[in-house]
């Protein structure tokens, strides 16, 4: 891969606007390779996040069914979420697996791909990972997840993704990384 120094934006400085333990909102005072000079506004997420793909051959992929009140939207996710600190992503895929659904990932965890899903905005990043399997322990210690925990076929996986029934971008991407490497 190349990189070309001619169309590096430069950074002069940024500047706080809003800031918790969950994100902060920045100005960053950036010039292009034209010289025009602006403040960006930027969103920073102090810790990545995991997904976990637990796939089955005979039961399929393990989905949660949930609500997001910021879209308003019900639709099918992985299960994913925030790195503690220090923690390795396939750790915290594998703990927010179980947390969510009461299913424990088996096997090392395949890595399937890192990315930042609004490199324009944002700095978050997301890793996802596959299992070959799960085992049952109990119910979900996270409760406010998920309305419902179900194995879901491949096919209706590709189903759901084609009538729109997984609108959350983690999960829509994660699974379509698992089906194109099966």
């Amino acid at each position: 891969r190349v990189e070309s120094a001619r169309m590096r934006w430069v950074v002069h400085g940024e500047r706080s606007l809003y800031e918790s333990g969950w994100v902060s909102l920045r100005l960053v005072d950036v010039e292009l390779p034209d010289g025009e000079r602006f403040e960006h506004h930027v969103v920073r997420l102090p810790d990545a996040a995991a997904s976990c793909v637990s796939e089955d051959p005979e039961r399929g992929f393990l989905l949660l069914w949930r609500h997001r009140f910021i879209t308003d939207t019900w639709g099918w996710e992985v299960p994913a979420g925030r790195l503690d600190p220090g923690e390795p992503a396939a750790a915290a895929a594998a703990r927010e697996a179980l947390e969510e659904t009461g299913w424990r990932p088996t096997g090392e965890l395949e890595p399937l791909g890192t990315w930042h899903p609004t490199n324009g905005l944002s700095d978050h990043a997301f890793h996802a990972f596959r299992a070959r399997g799960a085992d049952h322990v109990g119910e979900p210690t996270d409760t406010n997840e998920a309305e419902r925990v179900e194995w879901v076929s491949a096919e209706e996986v590709r189903r759901h993704i084609a009538g729109g029934l997984v609108p959350d971008g983690f999960s829509l991407t994660s699974l379509l990384l698992a089906l194109s490497s099966r």
